[in-house]
């Protein structure tokens, strides 16, 4: 297996997010998320996700745990993957919601000027998020940690 494609498999990845293999299989072929590493490719192949694919699946199991629309969500993988073509790391990013919308918060400051529209709303941050799936992939899979490069997994 070529190094570009080390990453992990449907079954790993619903132990890691917490979801079911039905879910993530519609998750993917509706394009929420697809896997980055190698998507399906007809009858019988695998997909392969990588570090980032599970830690953006947590959060959208996150964000369906805390009431949000399926359509809603689609629209903060948006926001994920802008994040992941900019400058700023991933795992600065805090995701915020007044029930309505979903909002990016970069900085203290966005988060305030949330706070001062007088919206009630609750926020993922998607580092912490990162770190537990770090944490999972290191007892849930112990023998593919330097596989999959989880030690840069911070770099990402």
């Amino acid at each position: 297996m070529s190094k570009e494609l080390v990453g992990y498999r449907a079954p790993q990845v619903c132990k890691l997010v917490g979801i079911t293999y039905r879910q993530l299989d519609y998750w993917a072929r509706t394009g929420l998320l697809v896997p980055s590493l190698q998507p399906a490719a007809g009858s019988g192949s695998q997909r392969l996700y990588s570090f980032t694919d599970v830690v953006q699946l947590k959060v959208i199991k996150r964000l369906l745990d805390a009431g949000m629309s399926l359509k809603k969500i689609r629209s903060a993988v948006e926001i994920l993957k802008e994040r992941l073509d900019s400058d700023q790391p991933l795992a600065d990013v805090t995701l915020l919601s007044d029930g309505q919308t979903i909002y990016a918060a970069h900085s203290p400051e966005e988060v305030v000027d949330v706070f001062r529209r007088g919206q009630g709303v609750f926020g993922i941050a998607v580092g912490p998020v990162q770190d537990e799936v770090v944490g999972d992939i290191h007892h849930l899979f112990p023998d593919q940690v330097e596989l999959a490069g989880v030690s840069e997994a911070g770099a990402t």
